[in-house]
């Protein structure tokens, strides 16, 4: 690369792409997947250092093991991967979707806010909270993208 090649890696401001966060985020999309089907409340999905973050709390032991079972299926070293994922507490009683309201939800392929509303709350037709919440990014309930990281209020 010459002195006057742009560096594709990095944006204007000198800070990562969004090309290397989709790149893993792809990669360990079956342990994002897994987390939000088990009721682990995902708090953050970022780039940091060039390695994906993943700050999470899962609702038990048994659910933060097999998130981390899936972490080593995805990449044994999971050398380009910093996750901390707790456990709450007193959520050992809490159920997986439905007591799981609050946090926040990264938007999958096929999602809706209803599909998102049922999983949290249990009722389909709460979807407007989940929109009121997130008026900052959304500006129309039927438009959500995969890779959007909605706040779940209460």
């Amino acid at each position: 690369m010459g002195i006057f090649d742009k560096d594709k890696s990095k944006d204007a401001g000198g800070a990562p792409s969004g090309d290397q966060l989709a790149k893993l985020r792809h990669k360990y999309d079956p342990v994002i997947r897994l987390m939000h089907s088990t009721g682990v409340q995902v708090q953050t999905v970022d780039l940091d250092g060039g390695k994906l973050r993943l700050r999470a709390q899962a609702p038990s032991n048994e659910v933060k093991n097999k998130i981390w079972d899936q972490i080593k299926a995805v990449d044994p070293t999971y050398s380009d991967l910093n996750a901390e994922i707790t456990v709450g507490a007193g959520a050992a009683g809490a159920g997986a979707a439905a007591g799981a309201a609050g946090g926040t939800y990264t938007v999958q392929k096929g999602d809706t806010l209803s599909k998102i509303s049922k999983q949290y709350y249990g009722d389909p037709n709460k979807y407007n909270r989940i929109f009121e919440a997130n008026r900052d990014q959304l500006k129309d309930p039927d438009k959500i993208f995969p890779g959007q990281v909605l706040k779940i209020p209460q």
